[in-house]
């Protein structure tokens, strides 16, 4: 059988789904798992609890297709990216809980470094910024933080991850140390032109490079699963960071397509092919995927905080009792309400990248009700996504008149019709919105020979909604123009 497995590794949840070869989901599962905030901006997860909910959301999806692992050709592994995992090589026991792409416990030190001249150098080299979102300075926090940590690190007696090389380690049975290229193009140490960890940029953070995985492609021969698992061995074909999973499942397969994924954060990532575009507006140059040692790039934008926006709306405000009634509030809500979120709740990621930066509601009033602030939490995702659109246009990228949307957010039509409103453009939503997990299926399913090429995959791709534009001009740009003075009164000084 072709049948492919994907493991899709997020934020607050890990879901396994089971596809057909052309993308048809044969069985899924998914699990949810505690988030730890330890310190005021710190966001950690239990790297055992996350591996117990591959174990089992693995066997659901198998139960819900009827399936066993023997019917399963291949294995894609997708995932949080930028999160850090240090091990004992030896146990495969983590010394210190994961530090999550949120934590924003280095904003110190990458203020220092900043201050010292070397964003520049660190930009050329890996196209991103410093900022404590990327792996390196965590990666440095545990070596300086655990007891012993740095000598054993030394030694050779440590491994670093990102989940996606964590999960690999754990399902080969500590066989493999690898990572694929668009987990490695975040973390900070990883120079995207010469496609290698980069020895100046360890230096500069100090982190041995007896830590460091592998740099593989995003398909192909990876790793063979440990047979004790799931009963047989499964090829793992194909890994690649939930971004860049995304983009694949939403075919966004030429220069100029562009998705933007609504989950705990959102990401718009446009690919610009052979162009290595860097942004004089503060968004990031990344790698869109690599096949067969030849990178594709893409420019990204990162907002932090989306659905967990709602998630905060849901379980500390307690305004709504699922995300669901969000779309049934905000249609009996008027769009100019003068209530709006910005949602920093552990800082603005692009176009701002303000560490200190903290949430506020503003414009409220006598008048401003529950329904008022759950509909300015909507908005509040669309403004930022209007934010990364206008700094890509700034930066002379070009951009379809048409986006693609998936993730958890757009199965909401008032969010969607919104998003296309503010940015006054069409939005398709495809038919799988898990584009994340499809995207891993289907680079396993070039890896282990099911997809020809890239190409095939356009062929697979088919929309459940477009959205057309309808707010008028002046609405749009008083709307925006409110966004942006609030996001100007919550700003650092710093």
């Amino acid at each position: 059988m072709d049948d492919i497995l994907a493991i899709d590794q997020g934020t607050t949840s890990t879901r396994a789904m089971i596809f057909s070869p052309t993308g048809q989901v044969r069985g899924q599962h998914q699990m949810s798992f505690q988030q730890f905030y330890p310190q005021d901006g710190w966001v950690e997860h239990d790297p055992e609890a996350i591996w117990q909910t591959v174990l089992k959301t693995v066997q659901g999806a198998l139960d819900a297709a009827n399936m066993e692992a023997k019917d399963l050709r291949a294995l894609g592994i997708t995932n949080q990216r930028e999160t850090v995992v240090m091990w004992d090589r030896a146990t495969g026991n983590a010394i210190y809980p994961a530090l999550v792409w949120q934590d924003r416990r280095t904003a110190d030190f990458c203020h220092r470094l900043r201050e010292d001249g070397l964003e520049q150098t660190v930009r050329h080299k890996t196209g991103l910024l410093l900022d404590p979102y990327f792996s390196a300075t965590k990666i440095r926090w545990i070596l300086e933080n655990v007891p012993g940590a740095r000598a054993r690190a030394e030694r050779g007696e440590l491994a670093f991850g990102t989940i996606d090389t964590f999960l690999v380690w754990r399902l080969t049975h500590g066989a493999t140390h690898r990572t694929d290229a668009t987990n490695a193009c975040r973390t900070l140490l990883f120079n995207i032109h010469e496609q290698r960890w980069d020895e100046d940029l360890l230096s500069l953070f100090g982190i041995p490079a007896a830590l460091l995985p592998e740099v593989v492609d995003n398909c192909g021969d990876i790793a063979l699963s440990d047979a004790r698992h799931f009963g047989c061995a499964i090829p793992i074909t194909g890994m690649a960071g939930d971004q860049h999973a995304a983009l694949v499942g939403q075919a966004c397969l030429e220069p100029g397509m562009g998705k933007s994924t609504y989950g705990t954060g959102c990401f718009f990532i446009l690919n610009t092919g052979e162009n290595c575009l860097f942004s004089e507006n503060r968004l990031l140059t990344t790698l869109a995927y690599r096949l067969e040692g030849k990178p594709t790039y893409a420019i990204e934008g990162s907002i932090f905080i989306a659905g967990a926006a709602v998630q905060w709306i849901r379980d500390q405000l307690g305004l709504v009792k699922n995300a669901a009634e969000t779309q049934a509030i905000a249609e009996q809500t008027p769009v100019d309400q003068s209530v709006y979120l910005v949602p920093a709740f552990t800082g603005l990621g692009a176009p701002y990248w303000d560490p200190d930066a903290r949430g506020a509601l503003l414009g409220l009033t006598r008048n401003t009700s529950a329904n008022d602030i759950v509909t300015a939490t909507l908005q509040s995702v669309c403004y930022q996504t209007a934010d990364l659109i206008h700094a890509m246009e700034r930066d002379g990228a070009t951009l379809a008149n048409t986006l693609r949307v998936d993730g958890g957010m757009v199965v909401n039509d008032w969010f969607v019709q919104f998003l296309a409103d503010v940015l006054d453009r069409t939005i398709d939503r495809p038919r799988i919105t898990e584009t994340t997990a499809l995207g891993a299926a289907y680079l396993a399913g070039l890896g282990a020979g099911v997809h020809t090429n890239l190409s095939v995959l356009r062929d697979h791709w088919s929309c459940d909604a477009s959205f057309k534009p309808k707010m008028p001009a002046e609405m749009r740009n008083k709307l925006y123009h409110g966004w942006l003075e609030a996001v100007n009164r919550v700003r650092s000084k710093r």
